[in-house]
């Protein structure tokens, strides 16, 4: 008896494609609400951003509105926060003093298209290179760059900013033992807003970072002439923004990937932040790229996973200035301070300073997380971290692996020849020291060279063996090198004899 084939209705399958958030309200309350708290963050911070560039206010916060916007369509990576960052703003901040903003608004279009370029040649392959040591580093470098970031808004301030802070600190770790379903960051917010406008508190508040804007951005061309003097000035920002942008962006999003346990497209991506910046050029904006701290706040700390929280976090961050403007300048920034040391806190890896885990670590492995925390507090550019922390593993990695080439050597029991066995991987840093392993004078006239335990990776390998056989060749022997595994005897077969210098 054959049973029926199953079938699947048009309306089943039709929901089987609708979004989380369409299909479930929890996940949807949940987006929506994770949203409104990254906004409320997100004025503040490009305000602060905008103060860098040397540009108005609203200029940050339209860049925040579009990149959120935009990349909550075309990005790889879900619920991952793209606004105006500071990575960005001190780089193009020269740009804005030097030539004025016509410039600046040019750079971040040009941005946008070498992101592009970038993202389709395939940079995002490069993060593969990345070692989790590097990864370590760059994580506990934002929590520190992140708390740093908070320390002037603790300094120089009204006495009673302190327990303001003490108390937003004390709501967002107990009232999720109460609730979890309205984000304690929001709740925070709103009793600290609530107990200052009602008591006349006299604290830092949003509004006294900068006014807020009263209406939406328009689109144009960027005000600057259309020459190849124009494009020369621009191009070395924009390109050094393109970088920077990307190398931040996929950093969060492998460091999202990895606490989502999901895969993103690194490659969609990078093109994806090239057109948000592209959108965000024609609209007047500074440009940007992933905001680590916000997006840990969307993801680690409101459980947000979907593109709806990164589309309303930029809906509502236009919502909350152009309607609610004069509300929102009344939030006391030691209520957002609040949220953003529990971020740190929680971004944070403490088991990777453990005495127990530091005793088993590798020493290698350890000042490789050392260098990148430091070169990036130093620098404050995530970027220049991670690539000498990445530059420094490959280091140590190439002097680890230096010596294990091993030569061995073997007689024939009548003297006639002699066969040498090479072990290991052949590279440029291993073969350094391979023709200084033979002993050419006294060897007999038979030289084997057995290398099918090794792998011949590049040409500094073959010019080693092409040394190596030229020695003894100028004492009359002869070198017969076997055992060559096909890729190594193509390469060494295309190289060798073409190496020698002139």
């Amino acid at each position: 008896m054959s049973s029926a084939p199953l079938t699947t209705s048009p309306a089943a399958r039709l929901r089987g494609l609708r979004p989380d958030w369409l299909t479930d309200p929890k996940v949807w309350r949940t987006e929506v609400l994770a949203g409104l708290v990254v906004a409320l963050a997100l004025i503040p911070e490009a305000i602060s951003f905008s103060i860098i560039a040397g540009v108005d206010p609203a200029i940050g916060l339209f860049a925040s509105f579009t990149m959120a916007v935009v990349i909550s369509v075309v990005g790889g990576r879900r619920a991952m926060i793209s606004a105006a960052t500071g990575a960005v703003a001190l780089v193009i901040a020269p740009l804005n003093r030097e030539h004025g903003f016509g410039h600046l608004v040019a750079a971040v279009i040009l941005a946008g298209v070498f992101q592009i370029v970038l993202g389709a040649l395939g940079v995002a392959k490069l993060m593969r290179f990345v070692p989790r040591s590097v990864m370590v580093g760059f994580v506990n470098s934002l929590a520190i760059l992140i708390f740093m970031a908070q320390v002037p808004e603790m300094t120089d301030v009204p006495w009673p900013v302190y327990p303001l802070i003490a108390a937003g600190l004390a709501l967002l770790v107990f009232f999720p033992k109460v609730t979890t379903v309205i984000p304690a960051p929001l709740v925070s917010i709103a009793i600290l807003t609530a107990i200052t406008v009602a008591a006349g508190i006299a604290v830092p508040t949003v509004g006294d970072k900068g006014s807020l804007p009263s209406s939406l951005p328009l689109p144009g061309l960027p005000d600057v002439p259309f020459t190849l003097d124009t494009l020369t000035t621009i191009a070395p920002y924009a390109l050094a923004m393109a970088l920077v942008g990307l190398m931040e962006s996929l950093m969060t999003a492998k460091l999202v990937d990895d606490i989502t346990d999901t895969r993103s497209s690194k490659t969609r991506e990078s093109i994806g932040q090239g057109i948000a910046n592209i959108v965000t050029g024609f609209f007047g904006g500074m440009g940007g790229c992933a905001m680590i701290g916000q997006t840990m706040i969307n993801v680690k700390v409101s459980g947000a996973r979907t593109r709806l929280s990164t589309f309303l976090a930029g809906a509502f961050l236009m919502v909350l200035c152009i309607v609610f403007g004069p509300l929102v300048s009344e939030i006391p920034m030691a209520a957002l301070v609040a949220v953003m040391v529990m971020v740190c806190f929680a971004t944070f890896d403490w088991h990777s300073i453990a005495p127990k885990t530091l005793r088993r670590m590798p020493a290698g492995e350890i000042t490789v997380m050392v260098v990148t925390v430091v070169c990036v507090v130093a620098t404050h550019n995530l970027a220049v971290g991670v690539v000498i922390g990445s530059v420094t593993a490959m280091v140590i990695f190439a002097q680890r692996v230096a010596h294990l080439a091993e030569v061995t050597a073997a007689t024939a029991p009548d003297g006639s020849g002699v066969r040498y066995t090479v072990t290991g991987e052949m590279f440029f840093a291993s073969s350094n020291d391979l023709v200084g392993r033979f002993d050419y004078a006294a060897d007999p006239e038979k030289v084997v060279i057995d290398l099918s335990r090794a792998h011949v990776w590049d040409a500094s390998s073959v010019a080693a063996l092409d040394a190596v056989v030229a020695r003894y060749a100028q004492r009359g022997k002869t070198v017969d090198l076997v055992g060559l595994n096909r890729p190594s005897a193509e390469l060494h077969g295309r190289l060798t004899g073409e190496l020698a210098g002139h």
